[in-house]
């Protein structure tokens, strides 16, 4: 059975939520399972904010996990048009693996959240797609034969799934985005076979 890693960072939950989604289209892909992990939060002062090992719920994602996984599917909320700190600087420290070319030619894809419509969804996809293209990763998207994509009226890109979480961070995962995030999902686990 291949595994295929679901890396995030949650602030809200939002992401979370659509972390668990990615992972449900990928096991419902026979052959493949996903490996659910998360980031530690990160102090702008630069001092360490969280313990080693998380107390409750997705455990930390470790180097390990990356290597171990056939495909990586990477989630982040929307900070100014980017991922957020804790996940660029977990990305930041994959030097070594970038060196032994340890993802190269794994197949990635992206996701994210944002507190309004027009708040960077795209952007902060394709700034997750930079790093993930340096370690010679593959990416895959959202077709529009994905009717979902066409018809959404709130978060969905051909870059990668995407959610309108509303300025409180209080809007649910609309059906449209839950539907796409379990595409993208497939579509991970599908590409991450035929390249195994």
């Amino acid at each position: 059975m291949f595994e295929i890693l679901v890396l995030y960072y949650s602030n809200s939950g939002s992401i979370k939520k659509m972390a668990q989604y990615v992972a449900m289209g990928i096991n419902g892909v026979s052959g493949v399972t996903a490996r659910v992990r998360t980031v530690p939060k990160i102090s702008a002062v630069n001092k360490k904010t969280e313990p080693e090992i998380p107390s409750a719920g997705t455990p930390y994602a470790t180097a390990q996990d990356l290597k171990d996984c056939v495909g990586l599917a990477l989630g982040s909320p929307t900070r100014f048009g980017n991922m957020a700190a804790p996940l660029k600087y977990f990305i930041d420290g994959l030097s070594n693996d970038w060196l032994k070319g340890s993802l190269e030619g794994k197949p990635a894809a992206v996701f994210t959240s944002a507190g309004s419509l027009h708040g960077g969804h795209e952007s902060t996809l394709i700034s997750m797609l930079f790093p993930l293209l340096h370690h010679g990763m593959i990416v895959v998207g959202i077709p529009y034969s994905e009717s979902e994509l066409s018809k959404t009226r709130s978060g969905g890109t051909p870059y990668g799934a995407s959610h309108f979480a509303g300025a409180n961070n209080d809007l649910p995962v609309t059906d449209d985005e839950k539907k796409l995030c379990i595409a993208l999902g497939k579509r991970l686990a599908k590409t991450s076979l035929k390249l195994n």
